[in-house]
């Protein structure tokens, strides 16, 4: 009796294996299959964004040290080269910022062509008219003010930093930073290309502040007006702060 019970679709089910087994859904590669999505690229623009704007602000307080003096910026400039000895050879520690910082600037600019890129796959058919009202000329010029940008940070490094642009032959000093930028900036139209350098990198911040509180979550319907001051903020002082050198070296302030 017992075993005709058991035959048949009770004794089949007891059989099988379970229904809902769990199973692992974990990716093998997490990191990967976070930068394949739109979420995971925002993430990153933010992350190396905090790190750019944090770079930018240090390197802004350093240059207004050349207001102290030829001593004190050129004292930094030595700083910037020695920091870490005797632990870390001349200079190490150096370049293992530029490397961060430059690591930073490719995986910024990917992660924005690529969210570009998917952002015209998801619309592939234009509006016939697009509403730019509710955005901001900062928003609208992001891709723009990106270009120039990089097109000056490889000048600037080539003027001031290695000083194989801009100078007359022997007039580039290394570690002179104060007769350099004094140098540098005499001329009108390299001190004006870096004031509208300087204007770019103010609309970028303004929406890049923004858009990375956005995406850590920080905005709300009663913290938007005082992130969008932030931003704002931020933005007008790094202008003010580097366009200050140029505007003294031009008004013989600074000499």
């Amino acid at each position: 009796m017992t075993t005709r019970l058991l035959d048949g679709p009770v004794a089949d089910r007891q059989r099988s294996e379970p229904v809902n087994r769990s199973r692992n859904v974990w990716p093998s590669d997490p990191a990967a299959t976070l930068w394949g999505t739109m979420v995971g690229k925002k993430v990153v623009m933010a992350v190396t964004g905090i790190v750019l704007v944090g770079f930018v602000v240090a390197h802004m307080l350093g240059n207004l040290k050349i207001f102290l003096g030829a001593e004190a910026i050129d004292a930094y400039a030595a700083f910037l080269r020695t920091m870490g000895e005797p632990l870390f050879p001349y200079s190490v520690l150096l370049w293992v910022v530029r490397i961060v910082l430059l690591a930073c600037v490719a995986l910024h600019i990917t992660a924005a062509v690529q969210l570009t890129r998917m952002n015209w796959a998801a619309r592939p058919q234009a509006y016939d008219t697009k509403d730019s009202i509710a955005t901001t000329y900062a928003a609208r010029t992001m891709r723009w003010s990106a270009v120039i940008l990089v097109l000056f940070v490889v000048y600037h490094l080539l003027h001031l930093t290695a000083g194989v642009v801009g100078f007359q032959p022997g007039e580039f000093r290394e570690l002179s930073v104060y007769h350099n930028v004094v140098a540098g900036f005499s001329v009108w139209y390299v001190s004006l290309f870096y004031i509208v350098a300087m204007a770019c990198l103010c609309l970028h911040l303004d929406h890049g502040v923004w858009s990375l509180l956005q995406t850590l979550g920080w905005n709300n319907a009663r913290t938007t007006p005082a992130l969008r001051g932030l931003s704002r903020g931020v933005a007008l002082v790094v202008f003010l702060g580097f366009i200050s050198v140029p505007v003294a070296v031009l008004a013989g302030w600074v000499r």
